[in-house]
Protein backbone atom coordinates (compact mmCIF):
# COMPACT_ATOMS: atom_id res chain seq x y z
CA UNK A 1 0.00 0.00 0.00
CA UNK A 2 2.86 2.44 1.11
CA UNK A 3 4.64 1.47 -2.18
CA UNK A 4 1.01 2.33 -3.97
CA UNK A 5 1.19 5.58 -2.56
CA UNK A 6 5.05 7.07 -2.78
CA UNK A 7 5.31 5.39 -6.61
CA UNK A 8 3.66 8.77 -8.23
CA UNK A 9 5.11 11.25 -5.71
CA UNK A 10 8.59 9.73 -6.36
CA UNK A 11 7.58 9.91 -10.21
CA UNK A 12 5.75 13.13 -10.20
CA UNK A 13 9.60 14.71 -8.51
CA UNK A 14 11.08 12.97 -11.31
CA UNK A 15 9.12 14.42 -14.50
CA UNK A 16 8.47 17.87 -12.72
CA UNK A 17 12.49 17.82 -12.43
CA UNK A 18 12.72 17.34 -16.25
CA UNK A 19 10.20 19.35 -17.07
CA UNK A 20 11.60 22.31 -15.11
CA UNK A 21 14.90 22.04 -17.42
CA UNK A 22 12.89 21.86 -20.41
CA UNK A 23 11.52 24.89 -19.29
CA UNK A 24 15.05 26.65 -18.57
CA UNK A 25 16.07 24.95 -22.28
CA UNK A 26 12.80 26.74 -23.84
CA UNK A 27 13.24 29.86 -21.95
CA UNK A 28 16.99 30.55 -23.31
CA UNK A 29 15.80 29.76 -27.06
CA UNK A 30 12.89 32.34 -27.23
CA UNK A 31 15.55 34.33 -25.05
CA UNK A 32 18.17 33.41 -27.94
CA UNK A 33 15.86 34.51 -30.60
CA UNK A 34 14.58 37.67 -29.32
CA UNK A 35 18.36 38.59 -29.19
CA UNK A 36 19.08 37.32 -32.79
CA UNK A 37 15.81 39.49 -33.97
CA UNK A 38 17.17 42.56 -32.50
CA UNK A 39 20.56 42.01 -33.48
CA UNK A 40 19.06 41.77 -37.45
CA UNK A 41 17.18 45.12 -36.16
CA UNK A 42 20.17 47.02 -35.10
CA UNK A 43 22.15 48.32 -38.98
CA UNK A 44 18.74 50.00 -39.57
CA UNK A 45 18.04 51.99 -36.17
CA UNK A 46 20.82 54.01 -36.49
CA UNK A 47 19.43 56.04 -39.96
CA UNK A 48 15.64 55.95 -40.34
CA UNK A 49 13.53 58.34 -42.42
CA UNK A 50 10.22 59.67 -42.01
CA UNK A 51 8.41 56.33 -43.57
CA UNK A 52 10.55 54.19 -41.20
CA UNK A 53 7.89 53.14 -38.28
CA UNK A 54 6.25 51.74 -41.57
CA UNK A 55 9.46 50.05 -42.72
CA UNK A 56 10.21 48.68 -39.46
CA UNK A 57 6.40 47.50 -38.55
CA UNK A 58 7.18 44.99 -42.10
CA UNK A 59 10.61 43.89 -40.65
CA UNK A 60 9.25 42.72 -37.34
CA UNK A 61 6.45 41.11 -39.59
CA UNK A 62 8.41 38.89 -40.46
CA UNK A 63 9.61 37.40 -37.03
CA UNK A 64 5.94 36.90 -36.56
CA UNK A 65 4.90 34.02 -38.46
CA UNK A 66 4.91 31.80 -35.15
CA UNK A 67 2.40 33.71 -32.90
CA UNK A 68 4.84 36.11 -31.85
CA UNK A 69 3.92 39.47 -31.13
CA UNK A 70 7.07 42.14 -30.88
CA UNK A 71 6.79 45.44 -30.11
CA UNK A 72 9.63 47.74 -30.56
CA UNK A 73 10.13 51.35 -28.57
CA UNK A 74 12.59 53.90 -28.37
CA UNK A 75 14.21 56.25 -25.83
CA UNK A 76 16.08 59.32 -26.83
CA UNK A 77 19.73 59.60 -25.32
CA UNK A 78 18.52 63.37 -23.62
CA UNK A 79 15.69 61.89 -21.97
CA UNK A 80 17.08 58.68 -20.45
CA UNK A 81 16.53 59.51 -16.89
CA UNK A 82 12.71 60.50 -17.49
CA UNK A 83 11.91 57.10 -18.21
CA UNK A 84 9.98 58.05 -21.39
CA UNK A 85 9.52 55.86 -24.27
CA UNK A 86 8.14 56.22 -27.50
CA UNK A 87 6.11 53.36 -29.33
CA UNK A 88 7.96 53.07 -32.49
CA UNK A 89 6.46 49.69 -34.38
CA UNK A 90 4.83 46.61 -34.06
CA UNK A 91 4.07 43.20 -35.58
CA UNK A 92 0.87 42.96 -36.05
CA UNK A 93 0.39 46.15 -36.33
CA UNK A 94 -1.32 48.49 -33.44
CA UNK A 95 -3.44 50.97 -34.97
CA UNK A 96 -2.38 54.80 -33.76
CA UNK A 97 -5.67 55.40 -31.54
CA UNK A 98 -4.50 51.76 -29.63
CA UNK A 99 -0.79 52.82 -28.49
CA UNK A 100 -2.26 55.01 -25.61
CA UNK A 101 -4.30 51.83 -23.98
CA UNK A 102 -1.06 49.61 -25.11
CA UNK A 103 1.34 51.78 -22.95
CA UNK A 104 -0.88 51.83 -20.30
CA UNK A 105 -1.22 48.18 -19.96
CA UNK A 106 2.85 48.23 -20.73
CA UNK A 107 2.44 50.22 -17.27
CA UNK A 108 0.44 48.20 -15.75
CA UNK A 109 2.00 44.63 -16.35
CA UNK A 110 5.37 46.33 -15.07
CA UNK A 111 7.02 45.97 -18.74
CA UNK A 112 7.85 49.80 -18.88
CA UNK A 113 9.98 49.25 -15.61
CA UNK A 114 11.37 46.15 -17.00
CA UNK A 115 11.96 48.21 -20.48
CA UNK A 116 13.41 51.03 -18.29
CA UNK A 117 15.98 48.99 -16.12
CA UNK A 118 17.29 46.90 -19.63
CA UNK A 119 18.47 50.50 -20.96
CA UNK A 120 19.60 51.48 -17.80
CA UNK A 121 22.02 48.25 -17.05
CA UNK A 122 21.56 47.37 -20.85
CA UNK A 123 20.43 43.50 -19.79
CA UNK A 124 17.87 41.78 -21.20
CA UNK A 125 15.11 40.09 -18.76
CA UNK A 126 12.02 38.37 -18.90
CA UNK A 127 8.61 38.42 -17.55
CA UNK A 128 5.27 36.32 -17.32
CA UNK A 129 1.94 37.89 -16.68
CA UNK A 130 -1.66 36.51 -17.50
CA UNK A 131 -4.24 38.55 -19.74
CA UNK A 132 -7.03 40.51 -18.38
CA UNK A 133 -9.11 37.39 -18.83
CA UNK A 134 -6.94 35.55 -16.80
CA UNK A 135 -7.11 32.65 -19.15
CA UNK A 136 -3.56 32.70 -21.52
CA UNK A 137 -0.37 33.81 -19.75
CA UNK A 138 2.35 35.60 -21.56
CA UNK A 139 6.58 35.69 -21.49
CA UNK A 140 7.86 38.77 -22.48
CA UNK A 141 11.38 39.12 -23.34
CA UNK A 142 12.83 42.60 -22.82
CA UNK A 143 16.01 43.15 -25.45
CA UNK A 144 18.06 46.44 -25.15
CA UNK A 145 19.48 47.43 -28.95
CA UNK A 146 21.83 50.24 -28.52
CA UNK A 147 22.14 52.30 -31.21
CA UNK A 148 23.00 55.93 -32.45
CA UNK A 149 20.52 58.55 -30.63
CA UNK A 150 19.63 56.73 -27.85
CA UNK A 151 17.97 52.90 -26.75
CA UNK A 152 16.14 50.91 -28.48
CA UNK A 153 14.02 48.10 -26.90
CA UNK A 154 12.56 45.31 -28.56
CA UNK A 155 9.94 42.84 -26.75
CA UNK A 156 9.02 39.90 -27.43
CA UNK A 157 5.79 37.84 -26.46
CA UNK A 158 4.40 34.58 -26.44
CA UNK A 159 1.81 32.57 -25.54
CA UNK A 160 3.49 29.86 -22.87
CA UNK A 161 1.05 26.94 -23.42
CA UNK A 162 2.72 26.93 -27.20
CA UNK A 163 6.22 26.43 -25.80
CA UNK A 164 6.60 22.26 -26.57
CA UNK A 165 4.27 21.27 -24.10
CA UNK A 166 5.91 22.31 -21.16
CA UNK A 167 4.04 23.84 -18.14
CA UNK A 168 5.75 27.61 -18.85
CA UNK A 169 3.49 29.72 -17.03
CA UNK A 170 1.47 26.98 -14.88
CA UNK A 171 1.74 24.33 -12.11
CA UNK A 172 3.12 20.95 -13.58
CA UNK A 173 0.20 19.29 -12.15
CA UNK A 174 -1.73 21.81 -14.69
CA UNK A 175 -0.24 20.12 -18.03
CA UNK A 176 -2.54 17.47 -19.74
CA UNK A 177 -0.16 15.06 -19.67
CA UNK A 178 0.21 15.04 -15.67
CA UNK A 179 -3.66 15.28 -15.37
CA UNK A 180 -4.19 12.14 -17.91
CA UNK A 181 -1.95 10.40 -16.18
CA UNK A 182 -3.54 11.31 -12.70
CA UNK A 183 -6.77 10.12 -14.58
CA UNK A 184 -5.38 6.47 -15.51
CA UNK A 185 -3.67 6.36 -11.73
CA UNK A 186 -7.37 7.29 -9.68
CA UNK A 187 -8.96 4.66 -12.68
CA UNK A 188 -6.10 2.00 -11.37
CA UNK A 189 -6.27 2.74 -7.57
CA UNK A 190 -10.29 2.06 -8.11
CA UNK A 191 -9.78 -0.98 -9.74
CA UNK A 192 -7.21 -1.86 -7.32
CA UNK A 193 -9.78 -1.04 -4.35
CA UNK A 194 -12.21 -3.39 -6.12
CA UNK A 195 -10.24 -5.97 -6.65
CA UNK A 196 -9.01 -5.73 -2.96
CA UNK A 197 -12.72 -5.29 -1.32
CA UNK A 198 -14.03 -8.37 -3.87
CA UNK A 199 -11.02 -10.72 -2.67
CA UNK A 200 -11.91 -9.43 1.48
CA UNK A 201 -15.60 -9.96 0.50
CA UNK A 202 -14.41 -13.73 -0.74
CA UNK A 203 -11.71 -14.48 2.31
CA UNK A 204 -14.83 -13.59 4.41
CA UNK A 205 -17.13 -16.09 2.67
CA UNK A 206 -13.93 -18.76 2.91
CA UNK A 207 -14.32 -17.89 6.44
CA UNK A 208 -17.66 -18.34 7.18
CA UNK A 209 -17.35 -22.04 4.63
CA UNK A 210 -14.27 -22.74 7.00
CA UNK A 211 -16.98 -22.52 10.16
CA UNK A 212 -19.81 -24.35 8.59
CA UNK A 213 -17.22 -27.26 7.97
CA UNK A 214 -16.00 -27.46 11.42
CA UNK A 215 -19.66 -27.19 12.71
CA UNK A 216 -20.77 -30.04 10.20
CA UNK A 217 -23.49 -27.85 8.76
CA UNK A 218 -22.07 -28.07 4.78
CA UNK A 219 -20.60 -30.97 2.64
CA UNK A 220 -17.62 -31.30 0.35
CA UNK A 221 -16.73 -28.59 -1.98
CA UNK A 222 -18.03 -26.07 -0.54
CA UNK A 223 -15.61 -23.67 -1.18
CA UNK A 224 -15.79 -24.04 -4.77
CA UNK A 225 -19.77 -23.69 -4.58
CA UNK A 226 -19.88 -20.54 -2.34
CA UNK A 227 -16.63 -19.03 -4.12
CA UNK A 228 -17.52 -16.04 -6.61
CA UNK A 229 -14.43 -14.29 -7.53
CA UNK A 230 -12.93 -16.42 -10.91
CA UNK A 231 -9.59 -15.57 -9.45
CA UNK A 232 -10.05 -17.31 -6.19
CA UNK A 233 -11.29 -20.38 -7.96
CA UNK A 234 -7.59 -22.65 -7.58
CA UNK A 235 -7.15 -21.18 -4.05
CA UNK A 236 -11.12 -22.70 -3.56
CA UNK A 237 -10.11 -25.70 -5.37
CA UNK A 238 -7.04 -26.30 -3.25
CA UNK A 239 -8.81 -25.97 0.21
CA UNK A 240 -11.42 -28.10 -0.92
CA UNK A 241 -8.97 -30.52 -1.45
CA UNK A 242 -6.99 -29.58 1.91
CA UNK A 243 -10.20 -30.24 3.36
CA UNK A 244 -10.71 -33.88 2.01
CA UNK A 245 -7.39 -34.56 2.60
CA UNK A 246 -8.15 -33.66 6.36
CA UNK A 247 -10.67 -35.54 6.61
CA UNK A 248 -9.09 -39.10 4.74
CA UNK A 249 -6.00 -38.19 7.35
CA UNK A 250 -8.61 -38.35 10.45
CA UNK A 251 -10.32 -41.30 9.74
CA UNK A 252 -7.10 -42.93 9.21
CA UNK A 253 -5.97 -41.97 12.65
CA UNK A 254 -9.11 -43.52 14.09
CA UNK A 255 -8.58 -46.51 11.75
CA UNK A 256 -5.00 -46.91 13.26
CA UNK A 257 -5.96 -45.78 16.56
CA UNK A 258 -8.33 -48.78 17.05
CA UNK A 259 -5.79 -51.35 15.40
CA UNK A 260 -2.71 -50.57 17.50
CA UNK A 261 -4.82 -50.20 20.88
CA UNK A 262 -6.21 -54.12 19.83
CA UNK A 263 -3.16 -55.21 18.94
CA UNK A 264 -1.40 -54.38 22.05
CA UNK A 265 -4.28 -54.92 24.28
CA UNK A 266 -4.35 -58.54 23.10
CA UNK A 267 -1.33 -59.40 23.86
CA UNK A 268 -1.20 -57.49 27.37
CA UNK A 269 -4.70 -59.36 28.35
CA UNK A 270 -2.97 -62.72 27.84
CA UNK A 271 0.08 -61.72 29.52
CA UNK A 272 -1.81 -61.13 32.49
CA UNK A 273 -4.51 -63.65 32.46
CA UNK A 274 -1.05 -65.99 32.55
CA UNK A 275 0.06 -64.38 35.37
CA UNK A 276 -2.70 -65.55 37.60
CA UNK A 277 -1.90 -69.24 37.78
CA UNK A 278 1.73 -68.81 37.94
CA UNK A 279 1.04 -66.33 41.06
CA UNK A 280 -1.18 -69.45 42.83
CA UNK A 281 1.87 -72.12 42.01
CA UNK A 282 4.49 -69.75 43.83
CA UNK A 283 4.73 -70.47 47.62
CA UNK A 284 3.56 -67.65 50.16
CA UNK A 285 6.91 -67.73 51.48
CA UNK A 286 9.05 -67.21 48.27
CA UNK A 287 8.78 -63.33 48.35
CA UNK A 288 11.15 -62.60 45.83
CA UNK A 289 9.30 -64.41 43.37
CA UNK A 290 6.18 -62.75 44.46
CA UNK A 291 7.88 -59.41 44.34
CA UNK A 292 8.92 -60.17 40.68
CA UNK A 293 5.42 -61.21 39.75
CA UNK A 294 3.83 -57.71 41.32
CA UNK A 295 6.81 -55.47 39.36
CA UNK A 296 5.29 -58.10 35.99
CA UNK A 297 1.77 -56.86 36.60
CA UNK A 298 2.28 -53.17 37.40
CA UNK A 299 3.77 -53.03 33.86
CA UNK A 300 1.36 -54.67 32.17
CA UNK A 301 -0.73 -51.81 33.53
CA UNK A 302 1.21 -49.47 32.73
CA UNK A 303 1.63 -50.67 29.42
CA UNK A 304 -2.30 -51.01 29.16
CA UNK A 305 -3.08 -47.53 30.67
CA UNK A 306 -0.58 -46.12 28.19
CA UNK A 307 -2.14 -47.74 25.20
CA UNK A 308 -5.44 -46.51 26.07
CA UNK A 309 -3.92 -42.81 26.97
CA UNK A 310 -1.98 -43.17 23.24
CA UNK A 311 -5.70 -44.75 21.64
CA UNK A 312 -7.32 -41.40 23.39
CA UNK A 313 -4.81 -38.98 22.34
CA UNK A 314 -5.19 -40.12 18.32
CA UNK A 315 -9.12 -40.45 18.52
CA UNK A 316 -9.02 -36.94 20.09
CA UNK A 317 -6.26 -35.71 17.54
CA UNK A 318 -9.05 -37.10 15.12
CA UNK A 319 -11.97 -35.37 16.53
CA UNK A 320 -10.73 -31.78 15.92
CA UNK A 321 -9.78 -32.49 12.60
CA UNK A 322 -12.77 -34.08 11.66
CA UNK A 323 -15.49 -33.03 14.18
CA UNK A 324 -18.83 -31.00 13.18
CA UNK A 325 -19.21 -28.64 16.62
CA UNK A 326 -22.24 -29.55 18.19
CA UNK A 327 -24.42 -27.32 20.78
CA UNK A 328 -23.03 -28.68 24.32
CA UNK A 329 -24.51 -28.31 27.36
CA UNK A 330 -21.81 -28.31 30.29
CA UNK A 331 -24.32 -28.70 32.93
CA UNK A 332 -25.51 -32.08 31.13
CA UNK A 333 -21.56 -33.04 30.60
CA UNK A 334 -20.79 -32.19 34.53
CA UNK A 335 -23.33 -34.39 35.41
CA UNK A 336 -22.73 -37.17 33.01
CA UNK A 337 -18.88 -37.05 33.64
CA UNK A 338 -19.85 -37.32 37.86
CA UNK A 339 -21.73 -40.48 36.96
CA UNK A 340 -18.40 -41.91 35.17
CA UNK A 341 -16.54 -41.41 38.48
CA UNK A 342 -19.05 -42.18 40.85
CA UNK A 343 -17.12 -45.75 41.92
CA UNK A 344 -14.12 -44.37 42.45
CA UNK A 345 -15.92 -41.18 44.18
CA UNK A 346 -17.62 -43.31 46.54
CA UNK A 347 -14.76 -45.83 46.99
CA UNK A 348 -12.09 -43.26 48.08
CA UNK A 349 -14.67 -41.06 49.85
CA UNK A 350 -14.46 -37.66 48.29
CA UNK A 351 -17.48 -35.87 47.77
CA UNK A 352 -17.86 -33.84 44.33
CA UNK A 353 -19.76 -30.72 44.79
CA UNK A 354 -21.30 -28.66 41.69
CA UNK A 355 -21.81 -25.14 41.39
CA UNK A 356 -23.81 -24.32 38.42
CA UNK A 357 -24.42 -20.41 38.56
CA UNK A 358 -26.06 -20.60 34.97
CA UNK A 359 -26.92 -22.70 32.08
CA UNK A 360 -24.26 -22.83 29.61
CA UNK A 361 -24.22 -24.12 25.92
CA UNK A 362 -21.26 -24.03 24.03
CA UNK A 363 -20.27 -25.46 20.34
CA UNK A 364 -17.70 -28.42 20.87
CA UNK A 365 -16.91 -31.20 18.64
CA UNK A 366 -18.48 -34.66 19.66
CA UNK A 367 -16.04 -36.17 22.54
CA UNK A 368 -13.72 -33.16 22.75
CA UNK A 369 -15.03 -31.24 25.78
CA UNK A 370 -16.29 -34.99 27.65
CA UNK A 371 -12.06 -36.19 27.19
CA UNK A 372 -11.03 -32.16 29.00
CA UNK A 373 -13.58 -32.91 31.35
CA UNK A 374 -12.87 -36.42 32.03
CA UNK A 375 -9.27 -35.91 32.11
CA UNK A 376 -9.15 -32.84 34.77
CA UNK A 377 -11.37 -34.77 37.26
CA UNK A 378 -9.21 -37.88 37.06
CA UNK A 379 -6.55 -35.61 37.73
CA UNK A 380 -8.65 -33.95 40.60
CA UNK A 381 -9.43 -37.56 42.14
CA UNK A 382 -6.21 -38.62 42.04
CA UNK A 383 -4.74 -36.14 43.89
CA UNK A 384 -7.51 -35.36 46.32
CA UNK A 385 -6.99 -36.93 49.49
CA UNK A 386 -9.54 -39.64 51.25
CA UNK A 387 -12.40 -38.05 52.96
CA UNK A 388 -11.50 -34.28 50.48
CA UNK A 389 -13.82 -32.41 48.24
CA UNK A 390 -13.48 -31.62 44.52
CA UNK A 391 -16.03 -28.45 43.56
CA UNK A 392 -16.88 -28.04 39.88
CA UNK A 393 -17.72 -23.93 39.62
CA UNK A 394 -19.94 -23.42 36.04
CA UNK A 395 -19.92 -18.98 36.00
CA UNK A 396 -20.75 -16.91 32.97
CA UNK A 397 -17.36 -14.65 31.96
CA UNK A 398 -17.50 -11.83 29.21
CA UNK A 399 -18.66 -13.50 26.20
CA UNK A 400 -17.91 -17.17 27.26
CA UNK A 401 -18.43 -19.31 30.42
CA UNK A 402 -15.87 -20.29 32.71
CA UNK A 403 -15.55 -23.36 34.55
CA UNK A 404 -13.46 -24.10 37.23
CA UNK A 405 -12.28 -27.28 39.10
CA UNK A 406 -11.13 -26.97 42.64
CA UNK A 407 -9.55 -29.90 44.89
CA UNK A 408 -7.65 -30.27 48.83
CA UNK A 409 -4.77 -32.06 47.27
CA UNK A 410 -1.44 -30.90 48.25
CA UNK A 411 -1.12 -28.48 45.08
CA UNK A 412 1.67 -28.08 42.59
CA UNK A 413 5.22 -26.41 43.34
CA UNK A 414 5.79 -22.96 41.89
CA UNK A 415 8.41 -24.28 39.57
CA UNK A 416 6.58 -27.21 38.06
CA UNK A 417 3.14 -24.78 37.57
CA UNK A 418 4.01 -23.66 34.23
CA UNK A 419 5.02 -26.88 32.83
CA UNK A 420 1.67 -28.73 33.82
CA UNK A 421 0.07 -28.56 30.45
CA UNK A 422 3.24 -29.49 28.51
CA UNK A 423 3.38 -32.82 26.72
CA UNK A 424 4.63 -35.93 29.08
CA UNK A 425 4.98 -33.80 32.12
CA UNK A 426 4.01 -35.34 35.65
CA UNK A 427 4.80 -33.76 38.90
CA UNK A 428 3.48 -36.94 40.57
CA UNK A 429 5.54 -38.44 43.49
CA UNK A 430 6.53 -41.67 42.90
CA UNK A 431 5.29 -44.13 45.42
CA UNK A 432 2.33 -42.64 46.93
CA UNK A 433 -0.01 -45.83 47.12
CA UNK A 434 -2.86 -42.92 47.08
CA UNK A 435 -1.53 -41.05 44.00
CA UNK A 436 0.63 -43.89 41.88
CA UNK A 437 2.66 -42.94 38.95
CA UNK A 438 1.59 -45.88 36.80
CA UNK A 439 -1.00 -45.77 34.47
CA UNK A 440 -0.18 -41.65 33.86
CA UNK A 441 1.77 -40.63 31.02
CA UNK A 442 1.66 -37.06 31.22
CA UNK A 443 -0.86 -36.71 28.05
CA UNK A 444 -3.69 -35.70 30.07
CA UNK A 445 -3.69 -32.00 31.01
CA UNK A 446 -1.50 -31.43 27.55
CA UNK A 447 -4.96 -32.77 25.61
CA UNK A 448 -7.21 -30.91 27.90
CA UNK A 449 -4.97 -27.40 27.09
CA UNK A 450 -5.18 -28.62 23.36
CA UNK A 451 -8.57 -29.38 22.61
CA UNK A 452 -9.63 -26.30 24.78
CA UNK A 453 -7.71 -23.91 22.85
CA UNK A 454 -8.49 -25.75 19.63
CA UNK A 455 -12.30 -24.55 20.76
CA UNK A 456 -10.73 -21.03 20.75
CA UNK A 457 -10.71 -21.06 24.69
CA UNK A 458 -7.82 -20.74 27.25
CA UNK A 459 -7.22 -22.99 30.71
CA UNK A 460 -4.93 -22.09 33.23
CA UNK A 461 -3.32 -23.57 37.25
CA UNK A 462 -3.46 -22.08 40.21
CA UNK A 463 -2.26 -22.93 43.98
CA UNK A 464 -5.64 -22.42 46.06
CA UNK A 465 -4.50 -19.64 49.04
CA UNK A 466 -6.13 -22.76 51.01
CA UNK A 467 -4.46 -25.81 49.55
CA UNK A 468 -5.16 -28.26 46.51
CA UNK A 469 -5.06 -26.78 43.11
CA UNK A 470 -7.58 -25.12 40.74
CA UNK A 471 -7.54 -25.68 36.90
CA UNK A 472 -9.64 -22.98 35.28
CA UNK A 473 -11.32 -23.10 31.60
CA UNK A 474 -12.86 -20.34 29.64
CA UNK A 475 -14.66 -21.19 26.83
CA UNK A 476 -16.72 -19.17 24.08
CA UNK A 477 -20.46 -19.26 24.14
CA UNK A 478 -19.98 -20.14 20.06
CA UNK A 479 -17.67 -22.09 18.49
CA UNK A 480 -14.40 -19.80 17.09
CA UNK A 481 -15.47 -18.09 13.73
CA UNK A 482 -18.86 -19.06 13.97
Amino acid sequence: MSIFIALPVVLYGQFESADRQMRELVTRAIRDRSTLIAEALAPRLGSLDRDGQATLSAELAKYTSDGTVLKLMFQPGEERHAGRFYFVASAPTIRAAEVASELDELEHRGILQRISDACMWDAANEIRYRQADGTVELLTSVIPIRARGGCWVLTSTHTTSDFLNTSIGRPYWETREIRVAAAIYLVLAVMALLVAVSIRFSLRRFRSVAAEISQGRIGDDAFSHRNTVPELASVARDFDKLVRDLREVSRQIRQSAEDNAHSFKTPLATIRSALEPIRRLVPIDNTRARRALEIVDSAVGRLLDLVIAAQRQDISTADLLDAPRLPVDLDALIGDTALHFREILNERDIRLVRRIHEPAVVRAGHGTLDAVLQCVLENAISFSPRGGTITVTLSSAGSGVELAIEDDGPGVSADALPHLFERGYSSRPPGDPDRPASGHAGLGLWIVRRNVEALGGRVQAANRSDGGLSITIWLPRTGPRD
